[in-house]
């Protein structure tokens, strides 16, 4: 068993040492976008009307930290509707897009993976506003929003350089247990055996990622970004664990939107999403 921790601890620092400082500089670019342009692609979002499901995708998929808790913040007042809040979560990726970058992906395949997931959440958007809209017709008053998630650390006080160090130490402690975990998974059972656990049966592989990608917590998109890329799960099953992992994001909706019952319509919602277009994803032979 003490082999077995050596040897896992010692493939674990060879896999994520190298990851410092791609993570670093990527976490350093997302700073500066977000000092220097957060408010307009916030601006763009609350203002974008019956059009707001398309830029809640195309802006949802920008690497801003904080972005989907500003769109949840919007929908509990009421200032954007449902399909905008929907594309916006299902277009976030979390931790995705950094690991992919530190990873050193080809950049056409993160950019074949954006697209695909900027598509897909404008699509399925603007299906929620019409479904949302055709059952319940219900228009929300719109209100001003004054609350900002400052418990969820979405904002940055500390300036660029101390917040992109801080971001980048979190992120590669998170990378590093979590790798320790699966490396040490891999040795004890196999890659293969590992893999069965999501190819045996059909479907369940989509809706077990989609459950893990749901916990609010950058780890999730971390676990599943990481498994993609050993191989272990396929391109379906991914995107089905990123399209709804929308971070902090979800933990602001639950707190600031009293409504329990939309809540957990919006939740289920994602969830469904998710795994139907990780399921026609895999169908369609779609690789990335």
């Amino acid at each position: 068993m003490l082999h077995i921790l050596e040897h896992t601890l010692e493939h674990t620092i060879e896999d994520v040492i190298g990851l410092l400082p791609f993570l670093f500089l990527t976490y350093l670019v997302m700073e500066l976008l977000e000092h220097f342009a957060g408010s307009k692609f916030s601006n763009k979002i609350k203002n974008a009307g019956k059009f707001g499901p398309a830029w809640g995708a195309l802006l949802g998929v920008m690497p801003q930290c904080g972005f989907s808790a500003a769109a949840a913040s919007f929908y509990s007042g009421h200032v954007i509707g449902v399909g905008t809040l929907i594309a916006v979560f299902l277009s976030t990726s979390d931790e995705m897009l950094p690991i992919l970058l530190s990873e050193s992906v080809p950049l056409a395949t993160i950019a074949g993976i954006l697209a695909t997931k900027v598509v897909i959440a404008c699509i399925s958007g603007f299906l929620a506003e019409f479904v949302y809209e055709q059952l319940f017709h219900k228009k929300e008053a719109e209100m001003d929003i004054h609350i900002v998630c400052e418990e969820e650390h979405c904002s940055c006080e500390d300036g660029v350089l101390l917040s992109a160090v801080k971001h980048t130490i979190k992120i590669f402690f998170y990378i590093f247990v979590i790798a320790f975990v699966l490396n040490g998974v891999i040795e004890i059972i196999g890659e293969d055996a590992l893999s069965q656990l999501f190819f045996n049966v059909p479907v369940m592989g989509q809706m077990i990622a989609a459950l893990v990608g749901l916990i609010p917590n950058c780890a999730s998109s971390v676990v599943i970004t990481q498994l993609y890329l050993s191989g272990v799960i396929s391109a379906g099953m991914m995107m089905s664990g990123l399209l709804v992992n929308a971070g902090i994001g979800t933990l602001v909706l639950l707190r600031l939107n009293r409504n329990g019952r939309q809540n957990a319509g919006i939740i289920g919602a994602m969830y469904a999403f998710g795994v139907v277009w990780g399921i026609l994803i895999d169908l369609l032979g779609i690789v990335f």
